[in-house]
């Protein structure tokens, strides 16, 4: 019996399978603790602390669950406000709308595809509860900016570090710089449990909160280290832990998470470096980080204009390459306009959605792989309006 053939030669994704998962997985099956919070919970909590940085890691169900997380310990609720790009992924929204606050979407900056600190500071009111930033690719925010800007109104950030793990910057790594963070591990990351994610809590006032609102609004944990006889529902909270499965997985990758960098980072260099000629030549915009700083989570293009997108993209599929455009702008989707708001129209952002392309990028693309994508992108002649 035949085996169907892939429908791409090279796919936009793959994930990553460290050496040891299988046998992570074989001993939590073979035990007698399959649910969350079991050694391998402790394990990749603590080499998460070690590379985040972050004093308080709780594993969670997902990076989904981490921002809804975030909002309920900072007690955000009807009548707040929340600034957050336009240009994201829709849990960060979610997160703030199933709480009943209001959504303030921001542009971003056509650099760095992040949020505009000019944005922020124009849209903060008297409601205003925090600022919800993701560091897109990696590529950290303006930190001195955004900070300065919540710092000077007493508004707590947030960072939506999903695409950013282990980025060092001056001001910090990134997920250990806002009162909380978070990271994903969905199986599209650098590192993944297949799904998952984590609270990240870098404020001590909000460690014992974080640990009952994981714990469904239990002092279970404290049960568990003897600090009480028994344990009940002192608060409100909901089942956010990982299953010991995933964290099997999780602590499997982060022990390799070098390895995964190391070899993402060949393959980023690969494209940035390769694809500078064809690129100056036809007016493409290539990802170029400030300081050169990123987390080589993505590789993405700005075309000369939406109709060259599209056509790039479709070309490329013909080839047999897999490349991907990225968020349709929330200022824009049916929920965005019900649970949200601008103060303008997000020039911007919709530009930048309808330009970018973004290519192939995964620990163990072969060299052959990433040669195609290269040449397969030199066959091409974007000019505004078409590809040739």
């Amino acid at each position: 019996m035949s085996m169907k053939p892939p429908p791409y030669e090279v796919v936009f994704s793959r994930p990553f399978h460290s050496s040891n998962e299988l046998e992570n997985v074989r001993a939590v099956l073979c035990s007698d603790h399959v649910h969350g919070d079991g050694s391998y919970t402790r394990s990749a909590s603590e080499r998460l602390r070690q590379v985040s940085s972050s004093p308080a890691v709780f594993l969670t169900t997902s990076g989904t669950h981490a921002l809804e997380m975030t909002i309920r310990l900072l007690d955000i609720g009807p009548g707040d406000e929340v600034i957050l790009p336009s240009f994201t992924f829709p849990s960060a929204a979610n997160a703030v709308a199933l709480a009943g606050a209001t959504c303030v979407f921001v542009d971003l900056d056509p650099l760095t595809g992040n949020l505009d600190p000019a944005g922020v500071a124009e849209a903060v009111t008297s409601a205003t509860r925090a600022i919800s930033v993701m560091h897109y690719g990696g590529v950290p925010v303006d930190l001195t900016e955004i900070s300065a800007i919540a710092e000077q109104h007493g508004i707590p950030i947030i960072e939506d570090n999903a695409h950013g793990l282990g980025v060092v910057t001056r001001h910090g790594v990134l997920g250990s710089i806002g009162r909380l963070g978070m990271q994903s591990f969905h199986d599209t990351k650098n590192v993944h449990s297949g799904e998952g994610g984590a609270l990240l809590v870098n404020d001590p006032v909000l460690v014992e909160h974080a640990e009952i609102l994981r714990e469904k609004g239990t002092n279970r944990s404290k049960f568990i280290r003897g600090q009480v006889d028994k344990y009940s529902w002192v608060a409100l909270g909901s089942s956010y832990l990982m299953s010991e499965l995933n964290a099997a997985v999780l602590d499997s990758q982060l022990s390799e998470f070098t390895i995964i960098q190391a070899e993402r980072f060949a393959i980023w260099n690969a494209y940035a470096a390769r694809l500078a000629p064809w690129a100056e030549q036809h007016g493409v915009q290539l990802m170029s980080p400030p300081e050169g700083i990123h987390a080589a989570h993505v590789f993405w293009m700005i075309m000369p204009d939406a109709v060259s997108q599209a056509a790039t993209l479709q070309r490329l599929r013909g080839m047999g390459i897999e490349a991907t455009s990225h968020y349709v702008p929330l200022d824009t989707s049916i929920a965005g306009r019900r649970y949200g708001r601008t103060l303008h129209p997000l020039t911007h952002t919709a530009d930048f959605a309808s330009r970018l392309v973004r290519l192939p990028l995964w620990a163990g693309m072969s060299e052959d792989q990433v040669s195609q994508v290269i040449e397969s992108l030199g066959s091409l002649t974007p000019v505004a309006g078409a590809v040739n």
